[in-house]
């Protein structure tokens, strides 16, 4: 797994053996972020369900301002932020995603996020929707994008923003939404 493209293009991203992560796919990540194109540059990134932090490094390397990449265990993506030489651009934190969404405000991280990239454990798509329903719109700036991957078998859907396009890659389904227009 690498970085696909950007100013770490090439970079490879670590996965360890036997942790229970499931990075999003090279050919999953390319589809993303061309879908999103330009929004990239410049945009205030949350990754929820982190994992290796693939998401929000493609995003950094594509010139993405800074990210805040929120999981239970924030080894993996910390081995690859240090690694790449992107502290000072990523804040890691660890913690329940779903916790993290009630408890946090969009003060506390000096605004709201352009872009939010959701990729929770397939399993947990049931008890992850109310969460994401409730707090993802109170995250997502003007005009942001919020990226949601899940099983193509039970897809995750929010549906309290609008959805712009859905697409199924293998065993993913991802979704991109925005808010809902009044």
């Amino acid at each position: 797994m690498r970085v696909i493209a950007g100013e770490l293009k090439g970079q490879r991203l670590v996965a360890p053996r036997g942790w229970k992560v499931r990075p999003t796919s090279d050919r999953v990540r390319e589809a993303i972020f061309s879908a999103l194109g330009d929004r990239v540059e410049g945009a205030t990134v949350l990754d929820l369900y982190c994992g290796t932090g693939a998401l929000g490094i493609e995003a950094l390397s594509r010139g993405a301002e800074r990210a805040v990449l929120v999981d239970r265990d924030t080894r993996p993506a910390l081995g690859n932020v240090q690694r790449l030489g992107l502290g000072d651009r990523a804040e890691l934190v660890r913690g329940d995603a779903g916790r993290w969404l009630r408890e946090v405000s969009p003060a506390s991280f000096a605004g709201k996020f352009d872009l939010v990239f959701v990729d929770a454990p397939y399993k947990l798509a049931d008890r992850v929707a109310q969460d994401l329903n409730t707090h993802l719109p109170t995250l997502l700036a003007e005009g942001g994008r919020a990226v949601v991957e899940s099983g193509a078998r039970r897809p995750l859907r929010i549906d309290a923003l609008e959805p712009l396009r859905q697409r199924r890659y293998g065993a993913a389904d991802v979704a991109i939404y925005a808010e809902v227009a009044e």
